[in-house]
């Protein structure tokens, strides 16, 4: 049940990695502490927030690849994981974290491996840890009460970026965040309520999405990237599909397949209509008709004028996030896209600039939204050109970011200059992504179970139990939605669907060669 004390009266930033350009939302870096097999930062970086505030000092990327462990049939290795977590970590640390980063690379993951390790059928193998006794589960609660302060002194519900594991907010803390750093929570936090009983955490972050979208454009319905707190003025006014946007829409369609609560559904549809009207341009068809090839772009949230010419690299998710919805052939042109930029440079830039050809911001951190979207179009599809494309995506690595004790950030797509750094995203995500892309024969894929990835890459069985909570007498208003059964998702208001990928097309290319040709012609690959 909520707890009054803990709330006010109203109830791939960016990600910036080395330098000022954004990443995934919000305003993010990844910081120092013992990493599984390495180290990454030192006393020496904790007066850098670009890094420290999202290590945490507390194992990252140990916690963010346990799930991967398991998808990979390594029960030992795994187990050996949990047990090194249990014993050795801790929250209990004067350390300031983004709530984003650390709900969805640590919170995530230890509700993932906990589900894994309790789950009766083991279809990953034998995941169980002898006298397990709910440490995970224990860990993640303890986790999220610390990240609860963010949800305090907010007169609008939506949470503060930044909170300090053992002292709650900083006093100097930022009154801005981006929306999906804020409206991402709700996947980790709903599924913590429902295996607790205890409804603090879904009640928080779906109050944090309910305010974001009641600050929405009356006339084009779009949402802008960064907000005031406090105030609900949106101080960025970009809308877009990519850093400081992309895991809102995400999460809206990912919490209504979890949990079933119709108003989700409801949001995402009016969202997707309102990014069609408004940020699509091109040509109406993927695969047919004159014009352009479909691209996405950054528009203003007031006018849906455009505002800048470049598209960022965590916009890539997007065609992985149509599929789910069966808007697979805008999704196909959209994947093409961004397949034929890294086929320009063996890598996906940070930014980049479709006007004039060229990245904005040159770096690559490994990210895994183009994997992520190459991987779900094959599993839609089934068409072999996605292992080609993975196959590809894989050589490249192989070839440019490959270290000694690793893979490395690359700090120039065209230099193929390295950074000494590596995300733990890319155990968690991208590594993850490539090897189910392979791995036909994946439990995950034949056992029966039906999973869902989070924002993160962490898998969580889709059944029963998260579509009932235990709080309907308490919030009324919140389980007065209609529930709808996980077969009976109708998203609406996109152009096309699964159907019209005809079987004959099934070996072929995914897109008539004019139009390859012409989306090669757009990155200045011919």
């Amino acid at each position: 049940r909520p707890r009054p004390d803990l709330l006010t009266r109203a109830g791939r930033p960016p990600r910036p990695l080395a330098a000022p350009p954004p990443g995934r939302v919000g305003g993010v870096g990844r910081g120092r502490g013992r990493a599984w097999g390495l180290t990454l930062g030192s006393a020496s970086s904790s007066s850098n927030l670009n890094i420290n505030d999202v290590l945490g000092n507390y194992s990252l990327t140990l916690i963010d690849a346990l799930d991967t462990l398991a998808v990979m049939g390594n029960s030992s290795e795994f187990q050996k994981a949990v047990k090194l977590v249990i014993d050795t970590v801790s929250f209990d640390k004067d350390s300031t974290v983004q709530v984003f980063e650390a709900t969805i690379r640590v919170l995530g993951s230890l509700l993932s491996a906990h589900i894994i390790i309790t789950d009766a059928k083991q279809p990953f193998g034998d995941m169980t840890i002898k006298d397990y006794d709910n440490e995970l589960l224990h860990m993640a609660h303890d986790l999220a009460v610390r990240l609860l302060p963010a949800f305090e002194n907010t007169k609008t519900g939506i949470p503060y970026p930044r909170v300090n594991l053992k002292k709650g907010v900083p006093p100097d803390s930022n009154n801005e965040t981006c929306t999906a750093g804020a409206g991402s929570l709700l996947v980790e936090f709903g599924i913590l309520s429902r295996l607790l009983g205890d409804s603090t955490f879904e009640w928080v972050a779906r109050r944090a999405v309910k305010a974001l979208w009641s600050l929405r454009n009356n006339n084009t319905g779009l949402l802008g990237n960064v907000v005031n707190i406090q105030t609900g003025h949106w101080v960025g006014k970009q809308s877009g599909l990519g850093a400081g946007s992309d895991s809102f829409y995400e999460y809206l369609l990912k919490s209504y397949i979890l949990f079933g609560e119709k108003e989700d559904l409801e949001m995402f549809n009016d969202a997707y209509r309102n990014i069609q009207n408004h940020l699509r341009r091109g040509r109406e068809a993927c695969n047919e008709g004159e014009g352009d090839p479909p691209l996405y772009v950054n528009v203003n949230m007031f006018t849906g004028q455009l505002m800048n010419t470049w598209i960022d690299s965590l916009q890539a998710f997007f065609p992985g996030l149509q599929v789910l919805i069966g808007d697979v052939e805008d999704a196909i042109c959209l994947h093409a896209f961004y397949y034929a930029i890294w086929k320009r440079y063996g890598a996906l830039p940070e930014r980049y600039n479709w006007q004039l050809q060229a990245p904005d911001v040159p770096f690559y951190p490994l990210r895994p939204e183009l994997v992520e979207s190459t991987y779900l179009l094959y599993q839609a599809t089934k068409n072999p050109f996605y292992l080609h494309v993975g196959m590809d995506i894989l050589q490249s690595l192989e070839k440019y970011t490959k270290a000694k004790c690793g893979y490395a950030t690359l700090h120039h797509v065209v230099e193929k200059t390295k950074e000494d750094r590596m995300e733990s995203f890319f155990l968690s995500e991208t590594c993850k992504y490539l090897y189910l892309l392979f791995d036909e024969e994946n439990p995950l894929h034949k056992s029966g179970n039906k999973y869902m990835f989070t924002t993160e890459g962490h898998i969580v069985s889709v059944d029963e139990r998260f579509r009932n909570s235990l709080w309907q007498d308490i919030l009324p208003e919140e389980d007065s939605a209609e529930k709808i059964k996980p077969n009976e998702l109708k998203a609406v208001n996109f152009s096309s669907n699964c159907n019209r990928v005809p079987d004959e097309r099934r070996y072929l290319l995914p897109l008539k060669s004019n139009y390859m040709r012409q989306i090669d012609r757009m990155v200045g690959l011919i």
